[in-house]
């Protein structure tokens, strides 16, 4: 009998991307940090697994009763994470602020991350979603408001190069 995936349980890992020219790999410092990981706190939501292929119609000369179709690229939108702001004794976690803004400084080489989204089941994974060479697009702070509870939540868009799901 086959169960449905239940998606409450998983995790989220970004390790950086291996280097793909010299100039990408930048100083020793940096070679020596390619396994580094970002964003090592517990994501809470993810979105944006989606593939959508661009379906070319073409129309026929002398055929009135449809059209051809054909199969056009993949389009793939932003990864979208959202977690809780973490605040421990070192103060808040800035890795992600730190990342995007020193691309938007103009810091070179641009640090790309890796992103494995794996879903759980009592320890053993049921489903890994893969994507490459992600970028920060978007970070968005919390919704500061006087008048509620709330915990402060950050969300981060990732443009990445391609999403694959693996074998569990």
């Amino acid at each position: 009998m086959t169960e449905l995936l239940r998606v409450f349980n998983f995790e989220i890992e970004l390790r950086r991307s291996p280097a793909r020219t010299p100039g990408e790999q930048g100083s020793a410092a940096d070679r020596e940090r390619d396994n580094a990981f970002l964003g090592t706190g517990g994501f809470s939501e993810c979105s944006g697994l989606d593939i959508e292929l661009d379906v070319q119609e073409l129309v026929e000369g002398g055929r009135n009763d449809g059209v051809i179709r054909q199969v056009g690229r993949a389009k793939q939108p932003n990864v979208v994470l959202k977690r809780g702001m973490f605040y421990g004794s070192g103060g808040l976690d800035r890795q992600l602020w730190q990342w995007l803004q020193g691309i938007a400084a103009g810091v070179v080489p641009v640090r790309r991350y890796d992103g494995f989204i794996r879903v759980l089941d009592g320890g053993s994974v049921l489903a890994t979603w893969s994507f490459v060479r992600a970028l920060p697009a978007k970070i968005t702070g919390p919704q500061l408001n006087a008048m509620t509870g709330d915990i402060a939540l950050e969300e981060l868009h990732l443009a990445h190069e391609g999403l694959k799901l693996e074998d569990a």
